[in-house]
């Protein structure tokens, strides 16, 4: 009786395992992930602390998937702090049970507890990120999600020589979760970072940290694509490469149509993938890659320092493993803009512009379902007890807004209560769809500057057309805020400074070709219109990426009802989904 491996044997043999591979190849395959939260002793800057890791990697582990794979990462919680993670960009088309940020979506992991995040990569390509979602911890607790095309599809430019995922990063030598602590302890702003870091490293223009640089040896003539990501906690940051050029072809896992730069800007949230070709001839320099921030706030308010690099050439006739780099060879820098260059930024983004081929069509909202106007900014809040504090006057402390709304956290999942049915004492859902008082919104300042607090949903039917657009405003000065919408892409339709016009402003609208993207930046003094589809049931947290914000209560949520179809509906919640 012939037995299957002799079936495999016969002539069949070769085309079978062929569909077979075929057949996975559509399909996607499944790839899993352990990732243990667990402390390490890192050293910088001359200082060394313990910090929270996955796998005692700072930065932590690369993620590496095709478009269409299904990811399982079993996370197990080895620490003293309650944990989550967020999978950054990634649809998660009814899968919110795996988006992470912690009393959204779930409950976070407790010390000793495990849970698996389990999601498909639909319909995406290019360089996302994964972070923890809970308190400051993600400023250690970080890495990359690299998604490959499907098999046989090539990018829509020419393959690069090499991929080179570049982290920036920040870094205190304090405790982050003690300075939070501290910070909202006294209303005032906490302590800003001591250095930037490239892939964990702040490089040669801090101080004892030359030996904690980031290179990157290159071959002449060969391109190189690099994986921007800005990891950074509170810091936009301008990126340029002494005497090389930047060619954008991708933003946050969407493909753009290539624009060429000297230095471009990434605001916390976002990816940048950009080509870089090496010189044909071997140079005899060295490149300084530098990153510094961008920010209209008052210099000493935020971390005005540059990160890093080292761009290194491999001499002709040197063996691949021999380092090239020369102490007697001039080192190059970039000239980066001004801390404060609005008018770059605005240049920088303007360019951006999705490919909208028929490969990679821009599926851009022509009509609209539901429209909203949320102002974004900072505010104030009376100091808790008539106690003093350290806010912009001795009787207020800092808060953040939208619409006015300062977005208490629940001590319960939203996303659970509003499955289980179970909402009422967690949660309303009268999020107002536009300011309750207008005002100038970058002129001069009301006198009232307290905000209002609470935690309410803003709920949004299946499959409607979504345009919002987000003002920023003057109340305790204007400032440039990335904010990022997880469970969907929108396109950045529109935007402008100033107030906008309801009348006026429309008209300029791109629907044509507009970027796609995960996080946009509002810019400081004035605004941005996005349009998105709302086809992805669950509870989806929108929020400024600059962390001292969202500790503010820069944050809101939407609810996205499920649709008729099974289809459309969100599945039950995991079995080990963590409990409050």
């Amino acid at each position: 009786m012939a037995t299957s491996s002799d079936l495999l044997r016969g002539p069949c043999s070769l085309l079978m395992a062929t569909l077979m591979l075929l057949i996975v190849h559509a399909q996607g395959i499944t790839r899993h992930y352990n990732f243990n939260v667990q402390m390490a002793n890192v050293t910088r800057l001359c200082a060394t602390k313990s910090i929270v890791t996955v796998n005692g990697e700072y930065p932590g582990p690369a993620l590496v998937a095709r478009e269409g794979d299904r990811v399982l990462v079993r996370v197990t919680n080895h620490v003293a702090h309650n944990m989550t993670l967020h999978w950054h960009g990634v649809r998660q088309l009814r899968s919110g049970w795996a988006d992470g940020p912690a009393y959204i979506t779930q409950c976070p992991m407790q010390t000793g507890q495990s849970y698996v995040y389990n999601f498909t990569i639909t319909g995406q390509r290019g360089t996302l990120w994964w972070h923890a979602h809970i308190s400051w911890l993600r400023a250690t607790v970080y890495g990359a999600i690299v998604i490959l095309p499907k098999h046989g599809v090539p990018y829509p430019f020419a393959a690069p020589h090499k991929e080179v995922p570049m982290i920036f990063g920040e870094w205190w030598k304090a405790d982050t979760e003690a300075l939070v602590r501290q910070a909202l302890k006294t209303g005032g702003a906490p302590n800003i970072s001591d250095a930037f870091t490239i892939n964990g490293l702040p490089g040669p223009l801090y101080k004892c940290s030359a030996k904690d640089t980031f290179k990157l040896k290159v071959e002449p003539g060969k391109t190189y694509l690099l994986r921007l990501i800005n990891a950074a906690l509170n810091d936009e940051l301008f990126f340029s490469v002494a005497n090389h050029t930047l060619t954008v072809v991708e933003v946050d896992a969407v493909y753009v149509k290539p624009f060429t730069v000297k230095t471009l800007i990434i605001s916390p949230g976002q990816t940048t993938n950009v080509l870089l070709t090496a010189k044909p001839f071997y140079p005899k320099a060295n490149f300084y890659m530098s990153a510094a921030p961008y920010s209209v706030i008052r210099p000493g308010t935020f971390d005005n320092t540059t990160v890093a690099g080292i761009l290194e050439y491999q001499k002709p006739g040197s063996h691949h493993s021999v380092s090239s780099f020369h102490k007697d060879l001039p080192l190059l820098k970039p000239t980066l803009p001004r801390f404060n260059d609005t008018g770059f930024v605005t240049n920088f983004t303007s360019k951006l512009r999705s490919l909208a081929t028929p490969q990679y069509p821009a599926a851009v909202p022509q009509s609209v379902d539901k429209r909203f106007f949320f102002t974004i900014g900072l505010g104030t809040l009376p100091c808790p007890g008539n106690a003093t504090c350290q806010g912009p006057t001795n009787t207020t402390q800092f808060a953040a807004a939208v619409n006015n709304v300062s977005l208490v956290l629940p001590s319960t999942a939203l996303l659970q209560s509003h499955f289980t049915g179970e909402s009422s004492g967690v949660y309303g859902s009268n999020f107002p769809v536009m300011p309750l008082s207008q005002f100038n919104y970058t002129g001069a300042p009301p006198n009232n500057t307290n905000v209002a607090t609470g935690t309410k949903l803003l709920v949004l039917p299946f499959n409607s057309s979504v345009e919002l657009v987000m003002q920023d405003t003057s109340i305790l000065g204007i400032e440039s805020h990335p904010l990022h919408l997880h469970g969907f892409n929108f396109f950045v339709v529109g935007q402008g400074f100033g107030n906008y016009d309801s009348v006026n402003d429309p008209a300029k609208f791109n629907l044509v070709d507009p970027v796609e993207r995960n996080t946009v930046g509002v810019p400081a003094g004035g605004w941005v219109a996005i349009r998105f589809l709302a086809d992805n049931p669950g509870v989806w947290f929108m929020h400024c990426h600059l962390e001292v914000h969202t500790t503010w209560g820069l944050r809101m949520a939407w609810l996205v009802l499920d649709g008729n179809l099974p289809n459309q509906k969100l599945p039950p919640p995991p079995s080990d989904l963590p409990k409050c």
